[in-house]
């Protein structure tokens, strides 16, 4: 996919709005070439997904040695809205905790009193944390009233073309 689609996919509101979410399905090969998908809390900063983990998180060796990877943000209704997206994760080691990490557990409903505490936690947890960064390589929104799974689109297609 060209860059310019792949930002007018992203672009689109119901894409906005699921980037908005909190957590997003990482999918990549384990180094057993086994598949993982795990769930995982993210923030989209207009142009990457970022997700942040410890820095001895079993996914990290698995990554730096194949990093291709997929992603999931989808509602839980029917019909389902899911938006794919595959890319590359850039893994940056930081002190401390990255400021995203912060804001992505920022929705979680808290008083200003359990966020102090919750942030004083983590702190004292982490030294520092490995920052997973995906900028999108190819994106596909699914609302099944506009757009459709591939296979379900060629079905589709069949049909006409069989009808017509």
């Amino acid at each position: 996919m060209q860059p310019h689609e792949i930002a007018e996919i992203l672009d689109r509101p119901l894409s906005r709005e699921l980037l908005a979410r909190d957590l997003t399905r990482l999918a990549y090969v384990a180094k057993d070439g086994t598949p993982r998908t795990i769930p995982i809390a993210f923030t989209w900063n207009g142009s990457q997904i970022v997700m942040c983990t410890s820095k001895n998180a079993p996914k990290l060796p698995s990554l730096r040695a194949n990093p291709a990877v997929a992603l999931t943000i989808d509602t839980e209704v029917h019909p389902p809205k899911i938006l794919l997206v595959r890319g590359r994760a850039e893994l940056d080691v930081v002190d401390g905790i990255p400021q995203e990490y912060l804001q992505m557990n920022g929705s979680y409903e808290m008083t200003p009193e359990q966020r102090v505490e919750w942030e004083r936690e983590v702190r004292s947890l982490y030294d520092g944390m490995v920052r997973i960064v995906v900028t999108p390589t190819w994106a596909k929104l699914i609302d099944f009233e506009t757009t459709l799974p591939s296979a379900v689109e060629e079905l589709a297609r069949q049909r006409a073309e069989r009808v017509g």
